[in-house]
């Protein structure tokens, strides 16, 4: 894949890189050698109790006592912290290679599951064995952790386990094949990228403004970490002797001129040989594959078997990402690269978080509520998660296109009340201008959406769920709280008893974007706030 341009940086490029880094140092990104430190103490202990595990499950198999003594599971981080781009707070994402005779559902999550549940460091487990790629998530000592499983189709599985060759997949199962992957995938991306330190310092800006622009989550269908960082690896190869400082303002220019369905690649996509070697992987080929025909923004994992990182983007969520890319473009083309040698003023403009509670007038409030305690809440909010992209879809197809919808991934959670919880997603709704004023029904279709989340296989009595239109100066308490500055909240009470506005329209970014180069938010440029008038009613 030929690169666009091998020009490198100036003396400027690097002050301006430095300046890059040194903000992001500032937010957060980069962790202390303490906390390093502990990352790895976790890890450590991790695999120690992964490796007491595997030998009593060995031993309950009946096989022979010296076979148990060397039974191994290996315990392999992937994610952020493979690629190096992990900061403070960060996940560690982490998978558990065992030997043939483990069973995923009883060995893994029921069995170590149990173990962790009676490991003091351990907190808020929460096993997702029915997820795309099963999972058990938990607190380790305060630090977030994903733990997956891959079955080798080997009695014993070696230390030096080579994971580069493809032959670890002989014999494994769709679920462990996924799984396996994330590291590949990781290795192939570091491999294939020219220069890892560019890359690395590229990824965590790029991942930054992902997250303060609301477009970092796989499951509510934006990109997540795989995703984010092949874009950024792309564009490396593209200019693989550019700084950190001219890659940032290259990635948004390729990618707001992107047409997709076109696919992002970093290498030719790997099939099988269709010989003895041929694994009969699920490989992404929308020549073959009706699915992945159907597929919006095609970002191909790079190692075998190659997969589309970002198969859950919709069109609503492919619409917002555009969105905040063409923002993005703007602010690099008029502030940072307008602000003259070594300026760092652009950098603070494009990591501004997006007023998603001033973009739009009107919201649906999808309200997550378990009788239980906070384990409850985060089992049953999970899932709910997971189908939001569901109810997004739903909309915009029950109302021809003429309602767009934006979704938060961000959730907002009450305080518990009477062992009462409560959690709220918002979906902000506008509908594009030159529409008719005409109402909206949306009741059968939330009232579908909800009989569809409560098919839920583990779903118990205390769940619900409420789905209901709410206005931008109706928002609860709890959301304004995590909202709005200390304080805010009392003037704004204050303020409303005296009829004063409750909150701006405009939002800040949008008009310093626009003022800039008349590059402002799209919602604000092509849309019109969607008015209560429009929607039917309330729905519960």
């Amino acid at each position: 894949m030929t690169p666009i341009s091998l020009v490198g940086p100036t003396p400027a490029d690097h002050e301006s890189s430095s300046r890059l880094e040194v903000l992001l140092r500032e937010a957060g990104l980069y962790e202390t050698s303490d906390e390093l430190a502990a990352r790895e103490d976790v890890l450590r202990d991790l695999q120690a109790i992964v490796d007491r595990w595997v030998k009593r499950v060995t031993a309950q198999r009946g096989f022979p006592d010296g076979m148990a003594e060397q039974a191994t599971a290996l315990l392999i981080p992937f994610g952020s912290y493979r690629l190096g781009v992990h900061g403070r707070g960060s996940d560690i994402d982490a998978l558990v290679v065992g030997p043939s005779y483990i069973d995923r559902d009883h060995d893994f999550f029921a069995v170590l599951g149990g173990v962790l549940a009676e490991t003091e460091a351990v907190t808020e487990l929460q096993p997702v064995p029915r997820a795309h790629v099963p999972v058990i998530k938990m607190r380790f000592r305060g630090v977030q952790v994903d733990l997956l499983y891959a079955g080798l189709c080997l009695p014993v599985v070696p230390r030096d386990l080579d994971l580069r060759d493809r032959s670890v997949f002989r014999g494994m199962d769709l679920a462990s094949a996924r799984s396996l992957n994330g590291v590949r995938v990781a290795d192939e991306l570091l491999r294939l990228v020219p220069d890892a330190g560019a890359f690395r310092t590229t990824l965590r800006c790029i991942k930054h403004w992902a997250k303060a622009r609301g477009v970092y989550s796989n499951v509510m269908g934006f990109l997540g970490g795989v995703g984010w960082a092949i874009l950024v690896a792309r564009v490396c190869q593209l200019y693989p002797n550019a700084s950190p400082s001219m890659l940032v303002p290259r990635f948004f220019k390729i990618f707001t001129q992107w047409k997709w369905p076109n696919p992002v690649l970093l290498r030719d996509i790997e099939h099988d040989d269709g010989g003895e070697l041929a694994l009969r992987l699920p490989v992404w080929d929308p020549r073959r594959n009706p699915r992945d025909k159907s597929h919006l923004m095609p970002v191909i994992t790079p190692a075998y078997p190659c997969m589309n990182s970002c198969y859950n983007v919709s069109h609503a969520t492919l619409r917002t990402i555009t969105e905040q890319l063409q923002i993005g473009n703007g602010i690099c083309q008029q502030e940072i690269l307008k602000s003259g040698p070594g300026g760092a003023g652009g950098w603070d403009a494009l990591f501004q978080p997006f007023q998603f509670f001033k973009a739009y007038k009107s919201y649906l409030k999808v309200a997550v509520k378990v009788a239980g305690g906070e384990a409850d809440l985060r089992e049953w909010k999970g899932w709910v998660e997971s189908r939001l992209r569901q109810l997004v879809s739903r909309v915009e197809m029950a109302t021809a296109g003429m309602l767009l919808c934006h979704p938060n991934p961000k959730a907002y959670t009450a305080k518990p009340h009477d062992l009462h919880c409560t959690s709220s997603f918002f979906v902000g709704l506008s509908k594009q201008q030159q529409q008719p004023q005409v109402p909206f029904d949306l009741r059968a279709t939330t009232e579908g959406f909800k009989q569809e989340v409560y098919t839920y296989e583990f779903w118990r009595p205390g769940m619900e769920l409420e789905v209901s239109h709410t206005r931008r100066k109706d928002l609860p308490s709890y959301v304004l709280d995590q909202i709005l500055p200390p304080g805010h909240l009392k003037r704004k009470r204050a303020a409303e008893s005296s009829s004063s506005p409750p909150l701006s329209s405009a939002s800040g970014d949008v008009k310093k974007v626009a003022a800039a180069g008349g590059t402002g938010s799209v919602p604000e440029r092509k849309r019109q706030c969607c008015p209560s008038s429009i929607l039917s009613g309330s729905w519960h």
